[in-house]
């Protein structure tokens, strides 16, 4: 029988120590780690980024379908995608956590795991957090921080004229894994002797239990010398985003459908479900994929990566914003992904 302690049994602080116990420290700005009242960090000379999010179950997570240890990837993966859409490196996360006593101290060792393999992935170091109860549920609340040259940061305010939109991946995958995963559970709870049937799915699911960071784009921009003028991570869906650059650098936009990347398991997932492709990818949201505006004097740098598509380009404020369709008609761009209230 599989072992489970009970978290009444540590105690907070010294359940804190037991799931804190692999964290190893990974930069040299980290001065001071868990066991203080507080970290001490000292980013020499460099400017500090710091951005939070929740996940509460729920309402981001279905533990029906969701590993923990998945989950604990996720939870890191989707804050530091915040540090790379700022052009900045994340250097630290606090992690704080509610638990139910659903839960056992074997189960939140899962949550840890996950939290440890992406802290090794994106050379973070875990610095600081909370535990507390919960009357039911599992909420997680994750802070990272990060470190940029002075004034390299990159906002969502500075698109020109004339700049080239461009999008990292691909998109609209994780929302189709997100309905394939509905679907079996619905199943299954009206059946729980039928198996799921996720078979040559596994691209989909993973982009949506498991998703990346861009780490390596912004290592890939810093290498090419390539300063994007605005960014923002595709969290909401591409339309909501490119709407936040736009009005945030009061700007317009023209974005052609046939330029948006989309996997062809994608496409297969979204025939099979009659769901329009290209409306997961405007609309579906937790891509996790850095979408940024660049000069066209940077447009010969482009063509040789492979991971980054051009779809699009800015315009004057009072054009607006459009999609043009495959069959060369515009449709002004919404915004119908996700939203919080």
């Amino acid at each position: 029988m599989e072992q489970r302690t009970d978290i009444a049994s540590l105690g907070e602080f010294a359940l804190i120590d037991h799931l804190t116990q692999e964290a190893e420290i990974k930069n040299a700005s980290t001065v001071l780690s868990i066991g203080d009242d507080a970290a001490v960090i000292d980013h020499f000379g460099k400017q500090t980024v710091v951005s939070t999010d929740l996940l509460i179950e729920g309402i981001h997570f279905d533990l029906m379908y969701t590993p923990l240890k998945h989950l604990g990837y996720k939870a890191v993966s989707v804050n530091v995608s915040d540090i790379y859409a700022m052009h900045a490196n994340p250097t630290q996360i606090t992690v704080s956590i509610a638990v139910s006593n659903r839960f056992s101290v074997e189960a939140l060792e899962e949550l840890y795991a996950g939290i440890h393999a992406a802290c090794e992935q994106y050379h973070v170091d875990l610095v600081g957090g909370d535990t507390c109860s919960s009357p039911k549920g599992l909420v997680i609340s994750i802070t990272a921080i990060g470190e940029v040259a002075t004034d390299k940061f990159v906002c969502r305010s500075g698109a020109q004229v004339n700049d080239l939109i461009c999008v990292s991946g691909d998109l609209g995958a994780a929302y189709l894994g997100l309905q394939l995963l509905e679907r079996e559970k619905k199943i299954f709870l009206e059946n729980p002797a039928v198996q799921p049937d996720l078979e040559a799915r596994d691209y989909i699911v993973k982009r949506l239990l498991k998703p990346e960071a861009r780490k390596d784009i912004i290592e890939w921009l810093d290498e090419q010398a390539i300063q994007p003028t605005s960014m923002i991570d595709v969290s909401d869906g591409l339309s909501s985003e490119l709407l936040h650059l736009c009005k945030d650098s009061q700007v317009g936009c023209v974005v052609y459908e046939e330029k948006i990347p989309i996997h062809s398991e994608t496409k297969e997932v979204s025939f099979d479900l009659g769901i329009d492709s290209t409306t997961c990818a405007l609309s579906g949201g937790e891509d996790y994929e850095l979408l940024f505006t660049i000069s066209q004097a940077e447009y010969d740098k482009m063509p040789m990566q492979e991971k980054i598509s051009i779809i699009g380009y800015i315009t004057e404020a009072d054009k607006g914003c459009f999609l043009e369709t495959k069959q060369g008609n515009r449709h002004p761009l919404i915004a119908q992904g996700w939203k919080s209230f």
